[in-house]
């Protein structure tokens, strides 16, 4: 059986041949054993095991990869394999894709897994009144056909060569045909740990499912504890203490007393993680261009990077794609803290004086308050008056994003540009967090999305990261590395994921006590 990556599946253009499914490679020192405890940021009260509503860090490691799978996953080397997909292929203009599911596989009651959840779990993304970020993804699909019990063939409205990766999504899990109700209230899935309890907001508990599909590959723990720790230093205690063995997002302020314990190992990976401070383009004064334009040249990207990221990171450019993507645009040039831009632009914009709220609160990011405050003193010093408006973390995101004109924001990045882009900026979609609509955006967007020569969808990238970042609603101002920290009793595989925090959110699975 072999693995794909996107650089060789967007490199032969389609998957005209079966891209075959792979687990982990069983090592000698992974052993069965134990209960993990994580303490994790991102819980709210009304959290739910609706992965359509999932965005932040608690739920999203509880849910895909724990309690329920996806059809494919991305590995922890970058490569795409198959999770409940055993196989897939596709028509040679990548617009009919045919997949080909695991056998013997069950839900936590019973229920055999089957062509017919797969249809029912990627509809409940389109349903009316359905408020789900995969929505882009799952509309793309023109007709879902069942072949037969274990195959299913989906036919989308254009070609899409990246569309097995997107089927990675957190948002779009497998659930059981005809009892969807009866499994978002209880957590009934078809991944290695069975919901005992969960508390909304609060903590969850799993226990490992005694026969699972990924034995001896995957899923070394007896038992997981999740515990809700939204408050940074609370959290670091946690580890520290020894009452959980595994947190999210370190505090940078305590790293070196982290670093100086033996006890404790941090891990560090770069991914595309980026931070972003969405302003809604619809909304005056950011429907101003050279009002966007005066605050993106405002704030002092690299004394974000110094002094929330203590060095974690790199300076970004008001665009998602980062340094890990395959056609990230390195050579455009950089927006920078400039007074004379300001004052040109806000000359410009005939505004006048700009004042401007800036709501903000640290469930957006580790340090965002603070970061608030940096770009507050930087955009006086040039004129600019930004009240930051402390938000509370609770119902952050229910609150305040999406909702206030601008805000704080970050995401993960994902593994193409295509995937990033119709997640967040794509017009109309669920989390575009800056009301994004541009015509000549959308039009390349749709143009690379159906492209499958490689060099064209680089000239097509590159101009879409240019039209962000010169003329976009969000600004970009740092890519964050992910670095968060566990028990040294902890071990894992080779390698650590890098496409969302605690090892592709997926630590229940790969790791194990050593």
């Amino acid at each position: 059986m072999s693995q794909i990556s996107r650089r060789s599946l967007l490199k032969t253009g389609v998957a005209a041949g079966v891209l075959s499914a792979t687990g982990l490679p069983l090592r000698a020192q992974a052993k069965r054993g134990g209960r993990l405890r994580m303490g994790l940021n991102g819980a709210n009260t009304s959290d739910s095991w609706d992965a359509r509503t999932h965005s932040d860090a608690f739920m999203i490691n509880c849910c895909h990869g724990c309690v329920f799978d996806c059809l494919t996953e991305v590995g922890p080397d970058g490569q795409l394999r198959g999770e409940l997909a055993e196989s897939w292929e596709a028509s040679p203009d990548a617009k009919v894709w045919t997949f080909k599911l695991r056998q013997g596989v069950t839900f936590h009651n019973g229920k055999a897994f089957g062509a017919d959840d797969v249809l029912e779990s990627l509809a409940m993304h389109t349903a009316e009144g359905a408020k789900s970020a995969a929505q882009p993804i799952v509309s793309a699909i023109s007709e879902m056909k069942k072949i037969n019990e274990h195959e299913v063939e989906l036919t989308l409205e254009a070609g899409n060569a990246d569309f097995p990766f997107l089927l990675s999504d957190y948002h779009i899990v497998m659930f059981p045909a005809g009892q969807v109700d009866e499994a978002i209230a209880k957590g009934i899935g078809t991944g290695l740990y069975e919901a005992v309890s969960f508390d909304p907001g609060v903590r969850f508990v799993g226990k490992r499912v005694a026969s699972h599909y990924k034995d001896g590959s995957a899923g070394w723990f007896d038992e997981i504890e999740y515990i809700a720790i939204n408050d940074t230093s609370a959290r670091m205690n946690a580890l520290m203490t020894g009452q959980v063995d595994a947190v999210n997002r370190i505090d940078f302020k305590t790293e070196p007393l982290m670093r100086a314990n033996p006890r404790i190992t941090i891990f560090e990976v770069t991914g595309n993680q980026h931070y972003t401070l969405p302003m809604l383009s619809n909304v005056a004064p950011f429907d101003n261009l050279d009002v966007r334009l005066a605050l993106k040249h405002a704030v002092d990207r690299q004394e974000l990077v110094d002094k929330i990221l203590q060095g974690h990171g790199a300076v970004a450019n008001d665009h998602p794609i980062g340094p890990a993507n395959q056609y990230y645009a390195a050579d455009l040039p950089q927006i920078e803290y400039d007074p004379d831009k300001v004052k040109f632009h806000l000359d410009k914009s005939g505004i006048g004086e700009l004042n401007v709220d800036l709501h903000i609160a640290n469930a957006a990011f580790n340090g965002a308050i603070d970061a608030g405050q940096l770009y507050q003193s930087s955009a006086k010093k040039l004129g600019i008056n930004i009240n930051v408006v402390q938000e509370p973390d609770d119902g952050y995101w229910s609150n305040v994003w999406l909702k206030k004109p601008w805000c704080a924001s970050y995401y993960s990045g994902r593994a193409t540009e295509d995937w990033m882009f119709a997640t967040a900026y794509e017009a109309g979609v669920p989390w575009n967090e800056s009301n994004w609509d541009d015509p000549r955006f959308q039009e390349l967007l749709y143009a690379g999305r159906k492209e499958l020569d490689s060099d064209k969808r680089r000239v097509i990238y590159h101009e879409m990261q240019e039209i962000l970042s010169t003329r976009g609603s969000t600004v970009i101002p740092m890519y964050a590395n992910y670095v968060d920290a566990a028990s040294s009793a902890l071990a894992h595989g080779e390698n650590i994921g890098n496409n969302f925090q605690m090892d592709g959110s997926r630590m229940a699975e790969r790791w194990w006590f050593a």
